[in-house]
């Protein structure tokens, strides 16, 4: 589980999932999530994912995964079906964040969402220094060829919740190696929230 070669961030996500939980990775990708959390939480895992390669690179994991548009919703999921949904890296390719979120807190009793925060140092001086859009590690697609529609900050999210009533349960933020606790809008690559819908 400490292992450098597994990501900080499926560290940290890993870490916010309860042993043996039904988990939904919404744009799963090639599932290397999915297995860590099969492998190390035992989890019940499910997939959904728009690629065809990724797919295939997912059953060859032995992985369950259903070929779908997040975009499209998860009707075919009842309320409270799975004890987690993440949105990982997926959140600012959405075309109807407000719908996803929706139905993803709907299905989920929990949610973990994380995403590429555009308020990060290196983003603010290249737009600063060099007038043009940001390329960074975290976000590191010219304008161009970027698969992202929406470029939201730590605090953008944050924000988002409170106007929601999205209760933010825990909230982790990460740099290159390590985990960063102090001015995380500013220093932080990466937001990850576990969040859930409060309910009056």
């Amino acid at each position: 589980m400490h292992s450098t070669t597994i990501p900080l961030d499926y560290r940290v996500i890993t870490g916010m999932v309860k042993p043996g939980s039904t988990v939904l990775d919404l744009g799963c990708g090639e599932g290397e999530l999915l297995s860590l959390l099969e492998t190390h939480k035992n989890c019940r895992v499910q997939g959904i994912e728009i690629n065809d390669r990724e797919i295939y690179r997912c059953v060859a994991r032995g992985l369950s995964v259903f070929h779908g548009d997040i975009d499209s919703g998860l009707a075919d999921f009842a309320e409270g079906s799975f004890d987690y949904v993440i949105l990982n890296q997926s959140l600012q390719e959405i075309m109807k964040i407000e719908a996803v979120l929706k139905d993803a807190l709907r299905v989920g009793k929990m949610v973990i969402v994380g995403f590429p925060n555009f308020a990060y140092y290196t983003s603010r001086f290249q737009i600063f220094f060099k007038g043009t859009t940001p390329v960074t590690p975290s976000l590191p697609y010219t304008w161009y060829d970027t698969p992202n529609l929406h470029f939201l900050s730590i605090l953008d999210f944050t924000e988002y919740c409170h106007s929601q009533g999205i209760s933010i349960v825990k909230a982790c933020y990460t740099g290159r190696k390590r985990i960063i606790r102090f001015f995380p809008n500013l220093f932080a690559k990466n937001g990850i929230f576990l969040v859930h819908q409060s309910r009056n």
